[in-house]
């Protein structure tokens, strides 16, 4: 019998995706972000969860994406990569499933020609394709997208804010 591996799985403009459940601390509702300024253009500022200021990457925008206005089922998924906390911005994100491993093709078997950037596989579950995500690879922390820790954010803010009081009292 094959192993199988839990997934969170959510939406992205319409395509499903899956994140296996042991990279996940926690989903929520998607509430107020904190803007950081001379951020990736994917990274949408810092949210405060659970005690913690944590930055939120928007995926639609990682992916090459359309940004998107948030809705009521728009989620933030929390995660941990190389003991750091960072929040996923994803459209909608409901739905726990187990997949069998026997079922997911690694990506290159999958699509010829591509890379596969963001992606360690491929699943087809009850007659839908979900794309699973190379958490890593999405958010390269080492590469394209540096994802700032929480207390680098803060102080950038910090910076902007104290520059811009310089500004207006000099006006």
């Amino acid at each position: 019998m094959s192993q199988t591996e839990t997934y969170v799985l959510f939406e992205l403009a319409g395509t499903t995706y899956g994140l296996g459940t042991r990279e996940v601390q926690h989903m929520e509702m998607l509430d107020r972000i904190t803007p950081v300024p001379n951020t990736s253009a994917a990274v949408e500022g810092v949210v405060f969860s659970r005690g913690q200021v944590i930055p939120a990457i928007n995926l639609r925008v990682r992916f090459g994406l359309t940004r998107e206005p948030h809705t009521m089922r728009s989620r933030l998924i929390i995660v941990q990569v190389q003991q750091r906390l960072v929040g996923l911005i994803v459209d909608s994100a409901r739905e726990f499933s187990a997949i069998p491993n026997d079922v997911i093709r690694p990506i290159q078997d999958a699509i010829t020609g591509m890379e596969g950037n963001y992606l360690k596989g491929i699943a087809m579950l009850e007659k839908r394709l979900v794309l699973l995500l190379d958490l890593d690879a999405t958010l390269n922390l080492g590469n394209e997208i540096k994802v700032p820790s929480a207390s680098e954010m803060i102080a950038r803010a910090n910076a902007f804010a104290q520059e811009d009081e310089k500004q207006s009292v000099h006006s």
